[in-house]
């Protein structure tokens, strides 16, 4: 029976890496999702509120050719007034 307490510590010491591997993912993931891991500051996200604003709208449609130059800069001049320009 002593023999079997001096064998080494058995199969059960991989679940400590793993435990400790699942905080870091855990961690990793809730940083990211409160947008302070992931990103450069200043830089559009995807899914976030910066892409659906009215100025990024604005420039995806001047993009595709559904507006013309002209009509760009006069709805940004209007936007820029009501909501500036992202930094």
């Amino acid at each position: 029976m002593n023999t079997l307490a001096h064998d080494g510590p058995g199969p059960w010491i991989l679940l400590f890496p793993l435990f400790w591997a699942a905080v870091a993912v855990t961690v990793v993931t809730l940083l990211r999702r409160t947008g302070r891991l992931g990103h450069r500051r200043g830089a559009a996200r995807p899914g976030r509120d910066d892409d659906r604003s009215p100025i990024a709208l604005l420039g995806r449609r001047f993009a595709a050719g559904e507006i013309d130059e002209d009509e760009y800069w006069r709805r940004l001049s209007v936007l820029d007034e009501q909501f500036g320009r992202p930094v």
